[in-house]
């Protein structure tokens, strides 16, 4: 997993730093300077580097010096005369190679723009003579991030440029990543420059993240995972087939569902058994895991606590998302994965739901909390993980029931609850990220692709 630090943390362990910084920054710089070909920058186009007084300033002049070694035409408009030892190096170095200084300006006719003004070192009072630039429509790669977006909450103040790229230094930061941080960051790209360590205060997943158990030869539909799906009342029985669907999909052996429109759910699906909730409390020692909610109607609530009192494993979700569920589950020792939308948080939590209250809503219940969003946000009570895989083709009805499905699957085939969550959130947005390149997603056509990514 990618670890993801504070703006405060990183400036921390680069302040106490030991080794070269002109060599760490002309890495830095270097780096810059790929980006912002990638972004046009080639022999010939015409750059303007915006270069602050710091060291992130300093990392612009490197870029610029790389850029026209390169052949393109590089003019730097700088807010002022560098204040550290480095960044003057650097500067320097830029001018030797014939870089072009001029004074701070307006747009005008530039292939590519380098934001080397203040990284996410200003918080407000920014220069007026900046936010022209904002508005430039060529693309803009940014020092470590877009001046304008705060560095630890993603939020912007007053107004920020937006990046094409965005290259940053040792590890994410919470800002690039928090709010409207993706938005304005463009693709992120971390790049070592011998600056290490710190506390993460969160992770992001990766792909060799993810946990798929393997089958034994020998196997059995009980012995592959039982799943129990309780929900589907009148009105609602897609949820509670589509997250049958989803467990079934990602290699639950036996799925059922028990639902008080048992009737209309057999006369449409063939492949669940179903039970009526007052019977299903009988049958829920059979099953691995219990999904409880999907489809649930607050109607419908009293008579489904008693399979709450019995299960040993616990998804709740949707309607099973209430303190009273929640309160019970914990009473009866089950272990809890919880997986609530932002508003199904603040009804169970009392509290918007952020890194710090994901974490301490894992902790009350002795469980794993899933924040579903973008990104999701997963926590077992440590240093959350963030999934941010996919994109708003997951803004559909159902599909978070097909995900609740898939989890619970997984934790029924021997993944441990975090294993489980962050599995099945990182490759139910895969799959729909895939599936999107072949038309709009539905939760029907998600849950009939998802056996690809079941292993």
């Amino acid at each position: 997993m990618k670890p993801v630090l504070t703006s405060d943390e990183y400036r921390r362990i680069d302040k106490a730093y030991s080794g070269d910084l002109d060599q760490a920054m002309d890495r830095a710089g270097f780096a810059v300077s790929q980006a912002a070909h990638r972004a046009g920058a080639a022999y010939g186009r015409r750059v303007a580097v915006l270069a602050g007084t710091g060291n992130n300033g300093g990392d612009g002049y490197v870029a610029a010096r790389y850029l026209q070694t390169r052949g393109a035409s590089v003019e730097i408009h700088p807010l002022g005369p560098p204040k550290t030892a480095e960044a003057a190096h650097a500067a320097a170095l830029a001018y030797d190679a014939g870089v072009r200084q001029v004074e701070f300006g307006v747009p005008a006719d530039e292939d590519v723009v380098i934001d080397a003004l203040f990284g996410g070192g200003a918080r407000e009072g920014l220069p007026a003579r900046i936010f022209p630039w904002m508005e430039t429509p060529a693309p803009v790669v940014a020092v470590d991030f877009p001046t304008g977006l705060d560095a630890n909450t993603g939020k912007v103040a007053e107004q920020a440029f937006r990046a094409v790229e965005t290259v940053t230094f040792g590890a994410l930061k919470t800002g690039h990543l928090r709010g409207v941080g993706p938005d304005y960051c463009g693709t992120v790209t971390v790049v070592d420059i011998g600056i290490t360590g710190g506390e993460p205060v969160m992770f992001v997943a990766e792909a060799e993240d993810t946990v798929l158990p393997r089958r034994d030869r020998t196997a059995h539909k009980w012995s592959a995972g039982g799943v129990l799906v309780v929900g589907g009342s009148p009105g609602l029985t897609g949820a509670a087939v589509l997250a049958a669907a989803g467990a079934l999909g990602f290699g639950s052996g036996a799925v059922a569902i028990a639902s008080t429109a048992r009737e209309t759910i057999a006369a449409n699906t063939a492949e669940f058994p179903t039970f009526l909730l007052d019977a299903a409390v009988d049958h829920v020692d059979r099953f691995d895991v219990v999904i409880f909610g999907p489809g649930l109607a607050e109607a419908d609530l009293a008579a489904a606590l008693p399979i709450v009192a019995s299960a040993k494993r616990l998804v709740i979700d949707a309607g099973g998302l209430v303190p009273q569920v929640l309160d019970l589950a914990v009473e009866s020792g089950a272990a809890i994965i919880v997986t609530p939308h932002a508003g199904e948080f603040s009804r169970v939590a009392g509290v918007g739901g952020g890194a710090y209250s994901v974490r301490a809503l894992a902790h009350k219940l002795e469980g794993v909390v899933l924040l579903k969003g973008s990104p999701n946000l997963i926590s077992d009570g440590g240093p959350p993980v963030l999934v941010d895989v996919g994109g708003p083709e997951l803004a559909t009805i159902g599909t978070g029931d097909v995900l609740a499905g898939m989890i619970a699957a997984l934790w029924a085939r021997g993944c441990s609850p975090i294993e489980a969550a962050t599995t099945g959130a990182y490759l139910h947005a895969v799959a729909a990220s895939d599936l999107r390149r072949d038309g709009v997603v539905t939760a029907s056509r998600l849950a009939s692709v998802i056996d690809r990514y079941a292993g």
